[in-house]
């Protein structure tokens, strides 16, 4: 066997290639960011061509061609990421192929995500598809987090109560919606991608105080889940998830706070952006800690309560 197939089957392999994917689809957004506040978003101004004569950008085009374009070839690292993953999946099938549906899911989200990206220069950065393109980016992270949060290698999972699993679903749905509010307030705000760019219309401030209203509202569901986990004695590894995700939350509050009231310099807008993506991986990740019931026969009650017992004095 070559070194690269004995690569390809180590389970780190597997697991580091996961990371690489999740880490490389939230860059990416960070990247897109950058091109719509500078101005680049029609630096390529058609699509899949740069220009109508060449793939590529030119030097009549600037910096701005530049940007969207380079935004657009780190579309192909996404893809090489997304093809190790496969193959090192495709290795380890045997252990798990949960791991490998998922990994075929997130290739297939990333050529999605492409075209999407394409539809929205093709309509001149309209808002409401600059949104969808957003927030497909938002679906496709949370594709790769499953992937992720299948390669690994825990402690027995902890059987959550009824009430913490509706919770997190709770706080998942308000999290997403929090994103689709924030994606109003971009379109309805000076960032348009390029001067040919429309807006929505909203008035920015209104949708800017909707938007914070949510924020407080996931924030306190957050503070309250960290709470009932504590007193339910939930493993570590459960409140510590609500912990992250508490401070992340503030952290990226103080964000948006500054960056609403220095007038929107774009470093600050995509550290928010940023922020935007942790706070959703670490909603998933909370989710994926209290997701699993209870057993129901006497035999899986009996080792739920053993795992139960294990993982609380990990």
């Amino acid at each position: 066997m070559s070194w690269v197939g004995v690569w390809l089957e180590r389970p780190s392999t597997l697991r580091r290639a996961a990371l690489a994917s999740l880490v490389a689809n939230i860059g990416i957004v960070c990247t897109g960011g950058l091109v719509r506040l500078t101005g680049s978003g029609l630096g390529c101004p058609t699509w899949p061509r740069c220009t109508d004569d060449s793939y590529v950008t030119t030097r009549e085009m600037g910096y701005h061609g530049i940007i969207e374009f380079g935004n657009r070839t780190l579309t192909g690292v996404l893809s090489v990421l997304a093809l190790v993953a496969i193959a090192a999946a495709w290795r380890q099938r045997a252990r798990s192929k949960a791991a490998l549906r998922a990994a075929v899911w997130v290739l297939a989200g990333i050529a999605a995500q492409g075209v999407l990206g394409g539809i929205t220069v093709r309509l001149a950065l309209n808002p409401w598809s600059v949104a969808v393109h957003f927030l497909a980016s938002i679906a496709l992270i949370a594709l790769v987090f499953v992937f992720w949060d299948r390669t690994r290698a825990e402690p027995p999972r902890w059987s959550a109560p009824r009430a913490m699993r509706t919770a997190g679903v709770v706080i998942t749905v308000v999290s997403a919606a929090t994103l689709v509010l924030g994606t109003i307030v971009t379109g309805s705000g000076p960032h348009s991608g390029d001067t040919r760019a429309t807006r929505t219309g909203f008035d920015p401030q209104a949708m800017s105080q909707l938007h914070g209203d949510a924020v407080f509202v996931l924030v306190g569901l957050s503070i309250a889940m960290w709470f009932g986990l504590r007193a339910l004695g939930a493993p570590l590894r459960v409140t510590r998830a609500a912990a992250i995700l508490v401070i992340v939350e503030l952290a990226q509050g103080v964000v948006g706070f500054v960056q609403y009231f220095t007038g929107l310099p774009w470093p600050v807008v995509i550290l928010h952006m940023l922020g935007a993506c942790l706070v959703w991986t670490a909603t998933l990740n909370l989710m994926a800690r209290v997701a699993a019931k209870p057993a129901q026969s006497g035999a899986d009650s009996a080792e739920g309560d053993r795992d139960h017992s294990l993982a609380s004095t990990a």
